[in-house]
């Protein structure tokens, strides 16, 4: 080994020597602390106290975590709920916006069917409208059956009242001026009747 190696080994041993010693000395000088100084001696109602502190805040910390579940479990549910709601009325404002073009599809059906009118609906025509009543009433929508009904307030809007034709009419529904639309059991659109008093 040449000298130098042995040089350094040398001062290596010296040095690690030295720091286990110092090291011993530390550890000697924090046992004799500890050693004088007495544990404090807590009574047993002290711990006691602090064991019941301790157990009402443990309780009072699960009672705000149950608490925290079950109100982010409602949200969960709520948001899901409205979500399928939102899905289920998404095309209400488009439909709102298709029901004067039904009705007036309506109206000239009406009035083709008159006896005393000469113009006829076409058969073109009439395949174009059960094709749009066939998709719409596929989205959901349905229109009301009003004319012969007992007058609902929660499902008609009363233009005005007449004397009834017949004594059964009394209370009914006696026309139907503006039909009324439901979309998903949910009403779009009430219908504008005339009732017989």
């Amino acid at each position: 080994m040449p000298n130098c190696l042995k040089f350094m080994n040398g001062k290596g041993f010296a040095f690690s020597n030295l720091f286990k010693r110092k090291k011993k000395m530390a550890e000697d000088k924090i046992e004799e602390e500890v050693k004088k100084k007495p544990a404090k001696r807590v009574s047993k109602k002290v711990l006691e106290a602090k064991v019941e502190e301790l157990e009402l805040n443990n309780a009072e910390l699960k009672d705000k975590h149950l608490r925290l579940f079950a109100e982010f479990e409602n949200f969960k549910k709520r948001n899901i709920k409205e979500r399928i709601d939102l899905r289920k009325t998404a095309a209400e404002e488009t439909l709102h916006s298709i029901l004067p073009v039904l009705d007036d599809f309506d109206r000239a059906k009406k009035s083709a069917e008159n006896p005393d009118n000469e113009e006829s609906f076409s058969e073109g025509v009439n395949i174009v409208y059960t094709k749009i009543y066939t998709i719409l009433q596929g989205l959901g929508l349905k229109p009301m059956e009003s004319t012969g009904e007992d007058f609902d307030a929660e499902l008609h809007s009363a233009i005005t009242e007449i004397p009834a034709p017949s004594d059964e009419m009394v209370g009914k529904v006696v026309d139907t001026i503006e039909r009324g639309y439901i979309l998903n059991d949910k009403i779009i659109r009430y219908a504008k009747v005339v009732v017989g008093k």
